[in-house]
């Protein structure tokens, strides 16, 4: 299924654009690169359950359907590599070289958290086990906020990077673009090229960093992000984690 003519849906306000475009989704009403992007969000997902606050108006809440035709179930990743990279190249595009992927797919400038990514996957069921419906692209982009609520101390908006404000409409048009050919990416560019560009902008890549599993905390050197996902770092030995085994500690 294509994306020459994708939907772009404005919606004023709703609890979770994820949501909502889960719903249009299931109910047959979507098609591979439909988006909707909501001025307010009043419930936005993030990973790990946590929450994404976009503020009023100020930031993009985008969710994306993805019709993953040329994809089987254990390719997620790849998924999440053409998304990641897409949301590194608009972003990069306002804020220059200092922009950097956060394995598995969060956005970082320097330090400080500009964007993240949360898929969810529709799972059909057939006699034979399953297959992949559909995934729900859900994005949040800090854009023209300058204060962000306690606990986010370590975020950053475009606005704070170059002093501009703006159209956040036009911006999310673009950010959905860039995704949709990405994804296109995956079926024409060996996925080795596409990771290895991935690698190329790691966050924090050849550097000690402290990560968490379970109660322990401890130092290791991110390496790179492996062909089935798994954040590769070196200390004493070689590492090896799947995602949500470790936490970073910033």
């Amino acid at each position: 299924m294509g994306f020459t003519d994708p939907s772009f849906i404005l919606l004023d306000s709703v609890d979770s654009t994820n949501n909502y475009a889960m719903a249009k989704a299931h109910a047959g009403l979507a098609k591979h690169g439909d988006a909707w992007f909501a001025h307010s969000q009043t419930g936005g997902k993030g990973q790990r359950g946590k929450k994404w606050h976009t503020g009023n108006g100020e930031n993009i809440a985008l969710s994306i359907v993805i019709v993953p035709a040329q994809l089987a179930m254990d390719e997620q990743f790849k998924l999440s590599v053409a998304v990641a990279l897409g949301c590194f190249d608009f972003f990069r595009s306002y804020a220059g070289e200092d922009t950097k992927i956060k394995w598995p797919n969060d956005i970082y400038w320097r330090d400080r958290k500009a964007g993240g990514v949360l898929i969810e996957n529709i799972i059909g069921r057939t006699a034979t086990g399953g297959n992949w419906k559909f995934a729900v692209v859900g994005i949040g982009m800090n854009v023209n906020d300058t204060a962000f609520e306690n606990g986010l101390k370590n975020a950053v908006s475009l606005k704070q990077i170059t002093g501009k404000h703006f159209n956040v409409v036009e911006l999310a048009k673009e950010l959905q673009l860039q995704v949709l050919q990405h994804i296109a990416a995956i079926n024409r560019i060996p996925f080795e090229s596409i990771l290895r560009k991935y690698n190329d902008h790691l966050f924090k890549a050849n550097e000690v960093v402290q990560l968490k599993k379970g109660n322990i905390v401890f130092n290791t050197i991110i390496k790179s992000v492996t062909e089935n996902g798994q954040l590769a770092t070196v200390d004493t030995i070689d590492n090896y984690f799947d995602f949500g085994e470790v936490e970073w500690v910033l």
